[in-house]
Formats: C-alpha cells, structure tokens, sequence
C-alpha cells in the first residue's frame, strides 16, 4: 500500500497554486506547508484528503527533476475526472490526455491527464462503470 509520494519541483509558489487547484474536485486539499527551516533542507507542502488529517502527496524543493514522473489520483466519479482536468489546466496544466475511457488498462477506467508545471504527468482515474 503507498502510504505517501514527493515530487522535487522548480517553482514551489507556482506548484502550490497548481496542485491547490487541479485536484480539488477529487477533494484533495493543502494540508500543510513547511520551510526550509523547519526541515533543515528543503520546503514543502502537504496534500491529502479533506476528510482526513494526514498528507499522502508531497511537493517540494531540492535538486532538479531529473525526470517526468507519474502521479494517478483516485476520483469517485467520472465528473470528478472531468472537473480534475478542467481544474487543472485552468491552473496553468498542459493537456496530456483528454477524459475518457482507456479500455486498455479496464473495460471502465476512465482517465484524464496533464502535465503539471514541472513536467509530471498527473492522472484523474474512476475504476467504476459510468
């Protein structure tokens, strides 16, 4: 089971506003944001579910990426997908795969991409028949 994920990003104001937005409509909020100086390295924002008090998707400073990664939150519904995407590239995403169904993963996912402002490919994914 993951328990949480980071990504290094170059532009930490820029990716809090961007991951403030995108994955709202799956109710993902900003749960917590730490300094440099509080960590002794790095600064950081927290994000995980509204309803729960611990963060499971990191982001932060340090060394550049070195490459893209890939990030699939889980969304309820297949209009949270489409909100996701919406959401996200009113923040300033990239299109990186339209909503709709990717029957070659399973007969009912349903998926929508884009590249946040780093690169990484971030997903909105609903496993359930539409």
């Amino acid at each position: 089971m993951l328990d949480h994920i980071s990504l290094v990003v170059a532009d930490l104001p820029r990716s809090v506003g961007f991951y403030c937005a995108a994955p709202a409509p799956l109710s993902i909020v900003k749960r917590v944001e730490l300094s440099a100086e509080m960590t002794g390295t790095s600064a950081y924002a927290g994000f995980g579910a509204a309803a729960e008090m611990r963060s499971f998707f990191w982001i932060g400073t340090g060394s550049q990426p070195s490459g893209a990664v890939h990030v699939a939150f889980t969304a309820q519904t297949r209009g949270q997908v489409d909100e996701f995407y919406r959401a996200a590239l009113a923040a300033g995403g990239k299109d990186n795969g339209p909503p709709g169904i990717r029957a070659h993963y399973h007969p009912d996912y349903y998926g929508a991409f884009v590249r946040d402002p780093d690169g990484h490919n971030i997903e909105a994914c609903c496993r359930t028949p539409g």
